[in-house]
């Protein structure tokens, strides 16, 4: 199914505007580690902007006109308009005290719209924008960032599905914030366009979720398996809420990313027989492609220690490329989730966990895709 009609659109406008019980609070381009962003109104929406007892009021359609904010004495500055206000803290919302559409940027590195309301404070000396934002709109954003090209909408239902779970589940990743918007939590950009695939696959699964238990799944989703995927004690992490399986993949079976590297014997030291901390370990220092998944041989050459590999990513739970081929050969998303996740069942949460998942907080939900945004 594909959303080309003006109402399916509309709908989707709907839905994503409308107030759920559910927003989430995410921590924005936090790897540039920014002293200084850009801010200004989207196209279509005025934002209300307060610094301190100032407000002032962007007007839509005048991207040109951006407001800077910067890390001043402790605190931050905003400059708009020949106006420069200090302030603790500095907020952006819609005329209404609600969600607006407003772009933040890096200067000189990146711009990028987002839907929500905007709180900015100083942290660790840098400016820190976190996006309160819908939940639907931040399931939408990730598929969309997750996903290949051409992913069918089946798979991206499932991916939609598991990335909700995961909200759910997994609040207070962070000290200041919910989430953040890197590997670490969920790879997050834009707001897909409405009647996109990734905008039709969240809106068709809105509220769904894999529970066990009869709670949310802190659901994980991996880039390739390499042919099984893995359990948390397979990779040295400790025990969770759901007891995670190694199921047969058939995609990643029969053809395997396959990939080499070579570290030094320090790395290897760091790495090998450390499961999934070894390789974050090894992956912060030399970088997040360094050592790609969990599945490795060893092979010493000199005092260079040669790794041979399969798939991407630490392994556990949904493998995007076997969604990928399962949807492609006619399964449907809950074939898909019943095979990566058995002894779950689907259904719609009305609350998340108090308190993150023990597999969240351990393995850092990283994906093994670069860190860069």
């Amino acid at each position: 199914m594909e959303c080309k009609t003006l109402a399916c659109s509309l709908l989707f406008l709907l839905a994503s505007s409308t107030t759920s019980a559910h927003q989430v609070q995410i921590g924005v381009l936090g790897l540039f580690h920014p002293r200084e962003i850009t801010l200004s109104a989207a196209n279509s929406e005025a934002l209300v902007v307060t610094a301190g007892e100032s407000e002032f009021v962007f007007e839509p359609g005048r991207r040109a006109e951006l407001a800077r904010i910067a890390v001043s004495q402790g605190g931050l500055v905003l400059e708009f308009s020949g106006h420069s206000v200090y302030a603790a803290e500095i907020r952006a919302t819609g005329r209404d005290r609600g969600s607006s559409s407003f772009f933040l940027g890096v200067p000189g590195k990146i711009s990028r719209k987002y839907q929500g309301t905007l709180a900015v404070k100083v942290i660790d000396g840098e400016v820190a924008p976190v996006v309160t934002m819908d939940l639907e709109t931040a399931v939408a954003s990730v598929v969309a960032a997750e996903s290949e090209q051409a992913t069918p909408l089946e798979a991206l239902k499932a991916q939609a599905i598991v990335t909700r779970s995961y909200f759910l589940a997994s609040k207070g990743r962070h000290r200041d914030f919910d989430f953040c918007d890197a590997t670490h939590c969920q790879f997050l950009r834009e707001p897909p366009v409405p009647g996109s695939p990734p905008a039709v696959a969240a809106l068709a699964t809105r509220g769904l979720v894999i529970l066990f238990d009869q709670k949310p799944v802190a659901a994980m989703f991996t880039r390739s398996c390499g042919g099984h995927t893995q359990t948390p004690a397979q990779l040295g992490i400790s025990s969770v809420s759901y007891p995670y399986y190694s199921v047969l993949c058939d995609a990643c079976y029969r053809s395997p990313v396959r990939w080499t590297r070579g570290i030094s014997e320090q790395d290897a030291a760091r790495l090998i027989g450390k499961g999934e901390a070894g390789r974050l370990a090894v992956d912060r220092r030399l970088g997040w492609n360094a050592v790609p998944s969990n599945t490795f041989e060893v092979k010493r050459e000199g005092h260079e220690v040669i790794l041979e590999g399969k798939g991407q990513g630490h392994g556990i739970g949904l493998c995007q490329r076997g969604a990928r081929s399962m949807a492609e050969g006619g399964a449907g998303l809950r074939d898909i989730l019943n095979h990566y996740f058995p002894n779950t069942t689907l259904g719609k949460s009305s609350q998340g966990s108090a308190a993150p998942n023990a597999l969240v907080s351990d393995i850092k939900s990283k994906q093994s895709r670069s860190s860069s945004l």
